[in-house]
């Protein structure tokens, strides 16, 4: 098991070695979400899997509910995404509506991008194959809290 992805201590870690890089060029189908801290509020960013279908990107909290920057949104859901394109204002929620749940899984889950694989590497063993990863990122929408970033919708 590799230990920059299977807990919270190396999950941030991981994030913080490629902070730099996902801010300067983000790879297609990654990007950097800027919260504002539930307690502190100050700006907090983490690097995450954010997949765009038209005005909307889809995002999963791999802790749930838990995840620290899941909790941030849910106190304050004005973001900031740094994507391919662009630095977006944008506003974040939980994906609750069923239909929308479809099209999150279906954005989220059958989109597959060249940093997929390293991706794979670095949570699972064994060759990244399409299937394969398409199973991980199955397991996480499961597991995980679906949330979507609408960038129609401005920071105010």
């Amino acid at each position: 098991m590799n230990p920059l992805t299977t807990n919270p201590t190396g999950g941030r870690f991981l994030s913080a070695l490629q902070l730099s890089y996902f801010m300067l060029f983000p790879p297609r189908g990654f990007g950097v979400l800027s919260t504002t801290g539930r307690k502190t509020g100050k700006r907090r960013r983490r690097c995450v899997r954010a997949i765009q279908a038209g005005n909307k990107v889809y995002l999963v909290s791999l802790r749930g509910r838990y995840g620290a920057w899941f909790r941030n949104i849910q106190a304050e859901p004005h973001v900031t995404l740094r994507i391919r394109g662009g630095t977006f204002p944008a506003l974040a929620n939980e994906v609750t509506d069923p239909e929308e749940y479809e099209q999150a899984k279906t954005a989220y889950c059958g989109t597959l991008n060249p940093f997929d694989r390293l991706e794979h590497r670095a949570h699972r063993k064994g060759r990244p194959t399409p299937e394969r990863i398409r199973a991980l990122h199955e397991h996480w929408f499961r597991v995980g809290t679906p949330v979507v970033i609408d960038l129609s919708v401005k920071e105010s």
